[in-house]
């Protein structure tokens, strides 16, 4: 059927295809594939799923070469989230996602709804949701609208993550210049199911029906999709009217009648109406089923009168399904939802004839051939060419920084990088957060490298962590992805957990330019090379370009989600201190590397040098030394050392919980040769610091497992402090001090008056 143009859209010119952010040569191929001219509403429709956001049309072909597969992986990229078994028939549902265009110009909604997007994505799986994780980037604290997104999208988090009784359990945040004018908020969730409950988003029966379920759908969030694939270039309350509004009670009810639906055995697939809404939960089951599908915009339930096709395909309202119901079962779908005080109606079926098919009652408004609007959609491999300004920054000689007068004291030094507000406590964002509802967390935010969730009904238990250093992969994006990885496993391994699988959340620039694509390119290489050599599968994830301000692109920060198994969940471990009088190890060894560290940042404003090397042998082996010493029952703590480097690592051993102190006596002078600022400070990886009662059994696997280990001190009572000793000099530090920075860091600055909603040009990046 050839559709016909509606009463009032506009005529297609070439200023409203560029408005809908379609290239010529797109809007050719476009043609091609229609035969004719689209209409207003197939206009719409391939602006959304031809966007970046949904069409992965610049990293598609680098994602194919990601390892994906393993014994345990029940599904893979391609779905609503990855789902791997962890045996007794049980299953483990995860992904991460971005919202950071959203948060940066709304940042309570664009958080609230980005927590709600990915809950949904789990629970279409059929998983119930068990925890949520979530990896920030902010600029400076020192800036009114940075405090501004940073209470916004903490306060966004925890309403939406408390109201739904879903704990937030780990996470990770950075702050620095490069966040600035674009914030990275990227949510993960984690939930549980039995293997044969998982179910696909795949359109399947022929004559089955397709139902909208859950909310009513409105004019918020038309074009979030595009929204998401534009760089931050026009005024932001232009962009307001694209932010999702969330509504957490609802999105609850949905959760339990999803469940429910699944169970029922009444529909054979689900799909979360996130990105570009209705478009592309049909369109994309359709392509997964290999079926034509058609739906009737008329019979939409709507909370908004006068709504178009366009407008309703496009909408991202929240707390919305697709679901296929096996046909005859329609009523049936309908008590389930009734129950639940929500809606259910049939919109469209399943069909036989190979076409997208719209209608508005009996006009067709959009129609495509096959599944080629989803197989059809554009791909490209734009130039990779890494900056001359990068080379020159990365072959800097840092050693040659000098170093700050009051750096004769390094614990002064100690007590300023506590201070930094990528290195201290989080404590002010994730005591808003409920970390226990539920009761099943183990080991909470703040208290362990990585979160720990036992598994009701058997004795295993969960480890959760995201993770990724922006200024690495900026600085060298082949080994800051390896090290994504790898510091990702090291703080699963902290816990006593196996790594077993990730999920990442790739935020880069534009990658139309050569200098961001081989920053995309070379990250997810060095990525690659980390999952295979530490046996972690990606399952999916989320790919985030354009993250750019009038200042230039963020870092690129491709976040890493990582799952681990503990056989055991009693013997997982955290990374205080909890014995005096024992010893203390170190796993791995230091370097004199200083490149990329967060000393040079912070302390001396120099974003240079190399990011220390990443040895995969060495950082599985030390994964493997953890695992095997920690199930063994030989280790007190574990904590790896990585941003701050040794002397930061063993201070948060001491003061992480400021409610049980403890001290420590270390000794450093094995290791003379290496200056003292790179020994303290430098970052050098596959590195973890331990305590036991036992160092001799810890040693012995260590030496097995061909991890250089070393006994450096003992864990001493609170009122000796922290005392290191470096090349015969000894470093003193009272506790309290160590307290005061690291604890009380973040809630000073933002207390600083006023956290302001301050309109940005982001044209220019000046005050509107």
């Amino acid at each position: 059927m050839t559709p016909t143009p509606r009463p009032g859209d506009p005529t297609i010119t070439p200023a409203l295809v560029a408005e809908h952010g379609l290239t010529r040569d797109e809007y050719d191929r476009l043609v091609n594939m229609l035969g004719r001219t689209p209409t207003f509403t197939e206009l719409g429709i391939v602006s959304a799923l031809w966007s970046e956001h949904c069409s992965y049309k610049h990293s598609r072909p680098l994602l194919r070469k990601l390892p994906t597969s393993a014994p345990y992986v029940l599904q893979g990229p391609g779905e609503n989230a990855g789902v791997i078994s962890i045996g007794d028939g049980l299953a483990v549902a995860f992904k991460i996602e971005s919202h950071n265009h959203p948060s940066a110009v709304e940042p309570y909604q664009g958080a609230a709804t980005g927590v709600g997007g990915i809950l949904r994505d789990v629970f279409t799986m059929g998983a119930r949701p068990i925890a949520m994780l979530n990896s920030l980037r902010f600029g400076s604290l020192d800036s009114p609208r940075v405090r501004y997104l940073v209470a916004g999208v903490v306060r966004g988090i925890g309403d939406y993550g408390n109201c739904m009784g879903v704990p937030t359990v780990a996470g990770d945040v950075m702050f620095d210049a490069a966040y600035e004018g674009n914030p990275l908020v990227n949510a993960m969730c984690v939930g549980i199911l039995r293997e044969e409950e998982l179910i696909r988003a795949k359109a399947q029966g022929i004559g089955n029906a397709i139902m909208a379920v859950g909310a009513r759908t409105g004019r918020d969030g038309i074009h979030g999709a595009s929204f998401a694939s534009e760089d931050l270039s026009h005024n932001s309350d232009a962009k307001r009217p694209r932010v999702q509004v969330g509504d957490p009670f609802t999105e609850k009810l949905l959760l339990e009648a999803t469940l429910e639906l699944i169970a029922s055995g009444h529909v054979v697939a689900v799909q979360d109406m996130g990105a570009a809404g209705l478009t592309s939960s049909s369109a994309e089951m359709a392509e997964r089923g290999d079926v034509g599908v058609t739906i009737d915009t008329l019979k939409v339930p709507v909370r908004e009168s006068g709504m178009t096709p366009y407008e309703i395909l496009l909408s991202e309202s929240q707390e919305r399904m697709l679901v296929v119901a096996i046909k005859g079962r329609e009523d049936k779908v309908r008590e389930i939802l009734a129950k639940w005080d929500l809606t259910a109606a049939v919109i469209g079926e399943v069909i036989a004839e190979p076409v997208y098919r719209v209608t508005e009652g009996d006009r067709v408004v959009a129609e495509f051939p096959g599944t080629r609007l989803v197989t059809d959609c554009p791909q490209y491999h734009p130039d990779a060419r890494e900056s001359d300004a990068i080379i020159a920054l990365r072959a800097r000689d840092v050693h040659a920084v000098p170093p700050l007068p009051q750096e004769r004291n390094s614990a002064w030094t100690l007590r300023r990088l506590l201070e930094s507000p990528t290195i201290a406590s989080k404590r002010w964002l994730y005591r808003q957060y409920d970390s226990t509802v539920r009761t099943n967390t183990v080991i909470g935010p703040g208290s362990g490298d990585a979160a720990v969730l036992r598994i009701r009904g058997t004795k295993k238990g969960l480890a959760l962590k995201t993770d990724c250093n922006g200024r690495y992969v900026y600085l060298d994006p082949r080994v800051g992805g390896r090290i994504a990885v790898a510091e990702a496993a090291r703080n699963v391994a902290c816990v006593g957990a196996r790594p077993m699988a990730i999920t990442n959340c790739l935020n880069f620039g534009n990658p139309t330019r050569p200098d961001i694509f081989f920053q995309f390119r070379e990250a997810l290489a060095g990525m690659a090379e980390a999952c295979v050599a530490l046996g972690t599968p990606v399952t999916g994830g989320n790919v985030s370009l354009y993250n750019e301000s009038p200042a230039g692109a963020v870092y690129p920060t491709p976040t890493i989600g990582m799952v681990g198994l503990l056989e055991d969940v009693s013997r997982a471990t955290a990374m205080e201190f909890r014995e005096p009088e024992d010893a203390i190890i170190l796993l791995g060894e230091p370097t004199d590397e200083l490149g990329a560290s967060e000393y040079l940042a912070w302390i001396h404003g120099v974003v240079a040098g190399a990011p220390p090397a990443c040895d995969l042998t060495r950082e599985r082996a030390l994964v493997e030394t953890l695992h095997e010493s920690i199930n063994a029952g030989l280790v007190h703590s574990a904590h790896d050392c990585s941003e701050g480097g040794f002397a930061v690592a063993i201070a948060e051993c001491c003061i992480g919980n400021p409610l049980a102190l403890h001290g420590a006596m270390v000794d450093l002078s094995a290791w003379k040769a290496i200056p003292s600022r790179a020994l303290l400070f430098g970052e050098a990886q596959g590195r973890a610091i331990v305590s036991t009662s036992d160092a001799a059994a810890v040693l012995a696997i260590a030496k097995r497992r061909g991890v250089p280990a070393r006994n450096i001190g003992t864990v001493k009572p609170p009122n000796e402090g922290l005392v290191i000793v470096v090349a015969g000099h000894s470093m003193r530090s009272p506790l309290m001090d160590l307290v005061a920075a690291y604890h009380d860091a973040i809630p000073r600055a933002m207390q600083r008056a006023p956290a302001e909603q301050v309109t940005v040009d982001l044209a220019t990046g000046a005050p509107a």
